[in-house]
């Protein structure tokens, strides 16, 4: 019986955080899809039902239309885990995406280690 590999949806405005990060999670063998925005993110989400949705779902929160705490707020929390990845690293903002669901709250600039072994205590909490 094959072995489903977590997927892992990043959404993020900027396009060499969205590459660092896909590069970082697809070499430790995880499937991963791309959003820019929180209305593309949402879309993604509400098409990827089942047992295919993300298992985990990695935020940027200043993004333009929908922000990242929000998107998180509509998430369903039930299929996926949510890492917070954002530049902003002010209390108010920790506390709104608490809040909100996020399982962890890392800050720009991160580390590979860090961010990995975020996702991986996460996801082996599913397993």
């Amino acid at each position: 019986m094959e072995t489903m590999q977590p997927a892992i949806l990043v959404v993020d405005d900027e396009p060499q955080v969205r590459k660092v990060v896909r590069s970082v999670l697809e070499a430790d063998g995880y499937v991963v899809t791309e959003a820019a925005d929180g209305p593309a993110a949402l879309l993604l989400l509400n098409s990827m039902n089942g047992p295919r949705g993300p298992h985990l779902v990695v935020l940027d929160v200043m993004m333009p239309g929908i922000d990242g705490v929000e998107v998180c707020r509509q998430l369903d929390h039930t299929r996926s885990k949510v890492v917070m990845l954002t530049a902003k690293d002010d209390a108010e903002t920790r506390a709104a995406a608490e809040e909100a669901g996020a399982d962890r709250y890392l800050t720009k600039p991160f580390s590979a280690v860090e961010l990995l072994d975020a996702v991986r205590e996460l996801l082996a909490d599913d397993a």
